[in-house]
């Protein structure tokens, strides 16, 4: 009997707990969850709302060398074309990483690989959108010294509204699970919320988790370390010259003609058999190496990337980096993004992340209205009984 006692006593400490956070939180928490949901899909649509700029018609000629793009678009846009990313998609329109002096991100230029024609940037309305959307997921468009914080803590609390939510959902009779598993269409309208939130909540509960404890690494210092840490990694140091990683066994004597960007990836389809996106960073002209990055294609493709660096003369693979052949603490390490973002196994991933993400904008929603239904119900109850008395 006692321990049924305590037993209650917890529950009811966990849910007020669940309560009181929630109701504190749940404005930036409907806000942050707006914004994931919204910007899920934000590389799509704004492809398709952009497609005359991603999508080529494909002629019965073959796509102009890299070489000369880089050369045309380097002195188009003064500066230095950093890289290129080329589709296995023969419609999509080639991608290129163009660095101004002095910038360190730079600008990705669309250009038909069939006729030379620079189509545009990946700047439109619909990115500056997006950006917005992401400024108010991350720092709630506040500055970062204030709103990173916020953001981090309210993520904080809501692990805990999902680990106490868990708790709570526990039915104490076996008989009533099957019950909290599932919406009572039939319902009325306050029935239909509460399990909306119990039943969706639960659903949902291990991505939601998944979400919340890889963004934090964007929030804080110490959380990102402690990550690291606990994976067995640690974050490179960044290089005060951003030039391309060079071979320590590498002179400068020139073996002669480099071969051409169509002939590396050429021998990287050997080492890398499958269908997949070339990332192809453009050597310098007085480098060996060049570095190629392989990305799978498709509805389940992973966005992990097998790595190699060939030589720029005779195509022999200095290094091969193989994402599936790498320890798995490793293997995660790389995925965080991918696993906050929903990317981790494409499309079919994203979608159930969209779903989830959706889910849990509606749950702050449905939890102030589950607790505005209790406050009615025991005000309900106190004026019943001073009337009782009264009479």
């Amino acid at each position: 009997m006692a321990s049924n006692s305590n037993g209650k006593r917890v529950r009811k400490f966990l849910n007020d707990i669940h309560l009181w956070l929630g109701l504190g939180s749940g404005l930036i928490l409907f806000i942050v969850c707006l914004t994931g949901t919204v910007y899920t899909f934000h590389s799509e649509i704004d492809e398709w709302l952009n497609g005359d700029k991603y999508y080529v018609e494909v002629p019965s000629t073959p796509p102009l060398s890299i070489e000369a793009f880089t050369e045309v678009l380097g002195q188009q846009i003064e500066g230095q074309v950093a890289s290129v990313t080329i589709s296995p998609d023969a419609e999509r329109s080639y991608q290129f990483s163009v660095r101004k002096e002095g910038e360190r991100r730079g600008t990705t230029f669309l250009v038909n690989q069939y006729t030379g024609e620079v189509i545009g940037d990946t700047k439109s309305g619909a990115s500056n959108f997006f950006m917005v959307m992401f400024r108010l997921h991350r720092w709630l468009l506040m500055d970062t010294s204030i709103g990173r914080p916020i953001v981090g803590w309210s993520t904080v609390i809501f692990v805990f509204l999902i680990l106490t939510g868990l708790v709570i959902w526990v039915p104490q009779k076996v008989k009533s699970w099957k019950q909290g598993l599932k919406i009572k269409w039939s319902g009325n309208w306050k029935r239909i919320n509460h399990d909306l939130h119990n039943a969706l909540g639960l659903y949902t509960a291990i991505f939601l988790l998944i979400m919340a404890l890889t963004g934090l690494q964007w929030s804080f210092e110490w959380y990102r370390s402690g990550l690291q840490s606990m994976l067995g990694v640690e974050q490179p140091a960044r290089r005060a010259d951003a030039g391309p990683e060079k071979d320590q066994n590498e002179d400068q004597t020139v073996l002669g003609t480099p071969l051409s960007i169509e002939q590396l990836i050429q021998s990287a389809d050997q080492e890398l058999p499958y269908k997949g996106t070339y990332r192809i960073d453009i050597p310098e002209a007085n480098s060996k190496n060049v570095k190629i990055s392989k990305y799978h294609s498709g509805f389940f493709a992973s966005p992990a990337s097998d790595n190699l660096s060939l030589d720029v003369f005779t195509a022999r693979v200095q290094s091969k980096e193989i994402f599936s052949e790498k320890p798995f603490n490793l293997q995660v390490a790389r995925s965080i993004k991918a696993l906050h973002i929903g990317d981790v196994f494409g499309t079919f991933s994203k979608i159930i992340y969209f779903i989830s993400c959706l889910i849990a904008t509606s749950l702050p929603v449905t939890g102030t209205l589950i607790w505005i239904n209790k406050l009615k119900k025991k005000s309900k109850k106190r004026l019943k009984k001073q009337v009782l008395m009264a009479s």
